[in-house]
Formats: C-alpha cells, sequence, structure tokens
C-alpha cells in the first residue's frame, strides 16, 4: 500500500525549508503589487524542482532504472508545501512541470527534448500550454485555432485564454492544440504545436485581473499568421487532444497536492488565531461553535492527504508499469474534486474564524480565500470531475 518514504520526508523539509526562506518574507508584498518574481524560479530550478519526473541525461534528477523513485509523490510534496506559503507560487511549479516540460518529455522527439528542456529543468525557462480559448474551455473539442500546412511551415491562427506562465521574462515556448484538419468521420483532428516565444505574430496579451493567484502569471494569448517549422508538431498529427487528456489527468493530482497544503495552512493559522485570540476572558477555542470548526478541518486536511498520495502513488505505479492507466483516472479526478471543494470550505471557515480579521488583507488567509476558487475550476471542473468518476462507475451508457 502507499506511504510517503524517508526520503519523500526528508525532501519535504528541505521544500519547507526553502519556500519559508524564499517565498514567506515577500509573497504578501508581490500579491499586493501582482508580481512575478522571475528571479525565485532559477532558485526553485537549482534545488531540482523542476527536474524530479524528468530523466537525469536531460538534466533532472529520475534514474528511470529505479522503478520505485516515487519521481511524481515528489513533485506533488514540493507543490503541496509550496502551496502551504502560496497558491501562486505553488501553481508556477505544478504548471511549469505538468503543463509546460511534460507534454515535451512525454511525447517529444529527441530533437525536441534537447531543445527545450535543460533550460525548463534548470529554471532558466518556463513553458506554457495552450488549451483553453475564449470559448472552448471543458469542451476542448470545440477548438478554434486553426494551423495549416504550408510546405515545411505551420501556419497557426486563434486565440487561447487563461494560459500560466505564458508570458513572464523567461517563457521560451507554448504549447497549443490546434486543428489541422478532419478525421475519417469528419470530426476535427486536435493536434499539438510548439510556438517560441517571440515568434512574429504569436501575441501574450495583457495579464489578467483575476481574483487570486495575483502572483501567477496568466495571459491570454492570440495567433496571427504564425509560421513556424513543420517539425514543431509535438507528437503525432492528430493526437493532441489525446495527448493532453493525458496530461490534464496527471495535472488533476498536481491541483489535489496544492489544495492540500491550502487546507493544511488553514488548519494550522486557525488553530494558532483560536487558541490565542480571547473574547469573554478566555481564548474562542474554548467554545464548541469554533473546536468544532477546527476539527472539520483537521478531517478534511486528513482526507485530502490519503486521496492526494494514493493517487500519486498509483501514478507512480503506473509509471512503473505495475497499475493501469483507468486507476490512476479514477484516483486523480477523486482527490481533485474532494481536495479543491475542500479547500474554498476551508478558507471559509477560516475567515469565520479570524472574525472581521480574517477580511483584512494583513492576515493570510483573506490571500489564501482568494486563491481557493479556481481550484474547483482549473485542470477540469468539478462537475467534469464528477463525468470521469460516473464512467469509471459502470453505469449505463
Amino acid at each position: 500500500m502507499f506511504e510517503l518514504s524517508q526520503d519523500h520526508e526528508d525532501f519535504r523539509k528541505v521544500v519547507r525549508d526553502f519556500a519559508q526562506r524564499e517565498v514567506e518574507p515577500h509573497v504578501a508584498q508581490w500579491d499586493k503589487d501582482s508580481y512575478f518574481p522571475t528571479e525565485l524560479v532559477p532558485k526553485m530550478g537549482d534545488l531540482g524542482l523542476f527536474g524530479l519526473v524528468v530523466p537525469e541525461e536531460l538534466g533532472g534528477s529520475l534514474d528511470e532504472n529505479d522503478k520505485d523513485s516515487g519521481a511524481f509523490t515528489s513533485l506533488c510534496v514540493a507543490i503541496e508545501e509550496l502551496g502551504r506559503v502560496d497558491q501562486s507560487i505553488g501553481i508556477t511549479l505544478s504548471a511549469g512541470v505538468g503543463l509546460g516540460i511534460n507534454p515535451i518529455l512525454s511525447y517529444g522527439t529527441e530533437e525536441q527534448k534537447q531543445q527545450w528542456l535543460p533550460d525548463l529543468v534548470a529554471g532558466r525557462a518556463l513553458a506554457g500550454f495552450g488549451l483553453t480559448e475564449p470559448d472552448a474551455g471543458s469542451d476542448a473539442g470545440a477548438t478554434r485555432t486553426k494551423a495549416e500546412r504550408d510546405g515545411d511551415e505551420w501556419v497557426v491562427n486563434g486565440a487561447k485564454a487563461f494560459i500560466t506562465n505564458s508570458g513572464t521574462d523567461i517563457t521560451s515556448v507554448v504549447t497549443v492544440t490546434a486543428r489541422t484538419g478532419t478525421d475519417d468521420t469528419g470530426r476535427p483532428e486536435i493536434s499539438a504545436i510548439m510556438i517560441p516565444s517571440g515568434t512574429p505574430g504569436f501575441t501574450a496579451e495583457e495579464p489578467y485581473h483575476k481574483l487570486g493567484w495575483h502572483i501567477s502569471d496568466t495571459h491570454g494569448l492570440s495567433f496571427d499568421n504564425v509560421r513556424v517549422p513543420a517539425s514543431n508538431l509535438l507528437g503525432e498529427q492528430g493526437n493532441g487532444f489525446k495527448q493532453f487528456l493525458k496530461t490534464l489527468d496527471d495535472g488533476r493530482i498536481a491541483i489535489s497536492a496544492l489544495a492540500l497544503g491550502l487546507i493544511e495552512r488553514m488548519l494550522a493559522e486557525s488553530t494558532a488565531y483560536a487558541s490565542s485570540r480571547t473574547a469573554f476572558g478566555k481564548p474562542i477555542a474554548v467554545n464548541q461553535g469554533i473546536s468544532f470548526q477546527l476539527a472539520d478541518l483537521a478531517v478534511m486536511a486528513e482526507t485530502s492527504r490519503v486521496l492526494t498520495y494514493k493517487a500519486a502513488w498509483l501514478k507512480d505505479e503506473h509509471d512503473a508499469g505495475r497499475r493501469s492507466v483507468a486507476e490512476v483516472k479514477k484516483a486523480a479526478a477523486i482527490a481533485k474534486l474532494y481536495t479543491s471543494e475542500a479547500a474554498v470550505t476551508a478558507t471559509r471557515i477560516a475567515t469565520q474564524v479570524f472574525g472581521g480579521n480574517g477580511f483584512m488583507e494583513e492576515y493570510p488567509v483573506a490571500r489564501f480565500y482568494r486563491d481557493a476558487k479556481i481550484l474547483e475550476i482549473g485542470e477540469g471542473t468539478s462537475e467534469v470531475q464528477r463525468m470521469v468518476i460516473a464512467r469509471h462507475l459502470g453505469l449505463p451508457s
């Protein structure tokens, strides 16, 4: 059965120390200024955070001969610990690996891997993943962005929305889904194409003014007759939709880890505050109305921890050839659904425990309250997760 190894726990301490030293002192100001700390990314690279699932020959730390490395679980530990301090920094790592590195690692040619992965693993660069469009979110098959072959080039036209890590000063490439034709049934053929930053006609629009995740880099993208070499096709033509569904499955576990970090922080903040804040001459924690809410937070944290790391363990077991894709898909959807909804509830409870102070930006619960909602939307909405889970129940079609 799954459990975290001593190596995982030792690694947790390293990442926690990094987050408390390099992120915690600055995060409130970064959030206030909506500032993306480009200077932090190479430090994360130096710690090896972007290379946890990348083979050693490409600059990562994964020994491909070690079938019990628990590499994906290590990534979730890192995301959890960063997410305890700030959700935006956690999603920067999660998207940087899951949406930036993993598609290239999983489907790229050897030349594509050698061209892009060393800088991405080292934190010298970031990559984005362009799936969502203004009129295509959960219905990714409704993609309108088109790529037409013109000799030895693809010509891309269209737009993407809500793309993470897509407009930073160190963004090197964005992989986008695009229609490249129709299949034998007349349905749109979706392929994945890599578009380097700075390519003429490729524009990262002004950053969004968001409810939360103020530190995370998020842009809409537009493509106006963007020309890239035909060799920038990622994977096989027509397989883009399948590739990105697989990418999203892994990303859901990472979002669960991010939500887990948030819930744990809310439990810690609420417990400390309720133990020190007094009303009517005694700590508010002695009141059953408060202590029961803290108990609920503890249940959410423990349940989220079990679901997240079961799913991560199954992912590692699948990579070792010991578990099926179906098991990972179901576990990922269950973990993502529960933890993301629990995270929203946890921030509401924490804000209530803090009372008026919980509404003040000087207390971190306010920032986490703003950040939580997107967890129920990104990497597949709660409704999509319920659809995925229902499909694995053997219900009549």
